[in-house]
């Protein structure tokens, strides 16, 4: 089978088409055919050794798919050949085919558009988590989502909706504030890309605030950087700040903010909640399911790229300038 492989640390550039065995499942796994591949920002942060994680190399990068159960393993029971599934592997999906446990898949409905498929479990699972598990949100709370247009942060976006909050999207183009109100924002700011100074973040935080009428309930922070002081200051007394990834930088904030205002500033790790209450995330997965079948949800993937321009892909997220979803087909 065809896979790309990371023999080296660094950017997308790196990676390298060859030829490897397709893969033996063992008792516990399933042997799934590729069709498509969600890209995500962790996908070029491993490839740079720069994610909490480090696999050994060589490694095959992709952390999401959806694709046809060719095999299963002797011991597995709720899967079996020809079912279609979603499934989360951490790196390994940039090929044509992958052995995974089958506890890390989900049986989809065999007409489930599947570039759509391999773009959701990884935005929305990490969405709802944070929004429902961490931040135990209720309908009619305010939600500013940084970051609006990205995966996560669309999804975001969604969910959030869904439940019945009021959602804002703080994003860094017109374009972006663009789609963000497509997928369900009812409002939006375009941030300055230069908030480094003390007046301009103050400036920004007011303008969050002024949007939000007072303030906000929950920030979903997937942005980080010099943006995240702001947003923390956009909080009502209570609120609870989301820090779910650093796409600008991990930033530093005062935690007088947090005393003053009895903020929550929450750690969000989608990967280590899975480890930890893998039951509650198939409840979830299955939630945001049921979601998208009802038409609440509508997974947009706005880019797609064939296996031989996986690099260019992984590429095109890192510059930070994508919409919504990108996959490999």
């Amino acid at each position: 089978m065809k896979a790309w492989i990371s023999h080296e640390p660094g950017g997308p550039e790196t990676l390298v088409l060859d030829e490897l065995p397709d893969p033996i499942p063992a008792d516990d796994e399933v042997l799934v055919k590729i069709d498509a591949v969600g890209v995500n920002y962790p996908d070029g942060l491993l490839l740079r050794d720069l994610y909490q994680v480090k696999p050994p190399r060589p490694f095959v990068p992709g952390s999401e798919f959806c694709g046809v159960v060719e095999h299963a393993g002797a011991g597995v029971t709720r899967l079996r050949p020809g079912d279609l599934v979603i499934g989360r592997c951490g790196w390994g999906a940039m090929a044509e085919r992958i052995a995974v446990t089958a506890q890390r898949c989900v049986r989809i409905a065999p007409e489930t558009p599947r570039a759509q498929a391999a773009a959701f479990m990884f935005a929305y699972a990490t969405a709802y988590h944070s929004l429902v598990d961490a931040a135990q949100l209720r309908a009619g709370q305010t939600v500013l989502v940084l970051g609006a247009a990205g995966g996560v942060g669309s999804a975001a976006v969604e969910v959030a909706r869904a439940l019945g909050a009021r959602v804002l999207a703080a994003v860094s183009s017109d374009s972006k504030l663009a789609f963000a109100l497509a997928r369900g924002a009812s409002a939006g700011i375009v941030y300055d890309a230069q908030v480094a100074d003390k007046d301009a973040q103050q400036a920004l935080a007011r303008q969050l605030k002024e949007m939000a009428g007072g303030g906000c309930d929950v920030v979903v922070d997937p942005v980080g950087g010099l943006y995240t002081e702001p947003a923390l200051r956009s909080l009502k007394r209570g609120g609870r700040h989301l820090v779910v990834g650093f796409t600008a930088g991990i930033p530093r904030v005062p935690l007088n903010l947090a005393l003053l205002k009895s903020l929550q500033i929450i750690g969000v790790d989608w990967r280590s909640f899975v480890q930890d209450d893998p039951k509650l995330n198939d409840r979830n997965v299955q939630s945001l399911l049921a979601m998208w079948r009802e038409g609440v949800l509508q997974p947009e993937v706005t880019e797609t790229f064939t296996l031989a321009e996986a690099p260019a892909a992984i590429a095109r997220l890192d510059s930070r300038s994508a919409l919504g979803k990108i996959v490999v087909v």
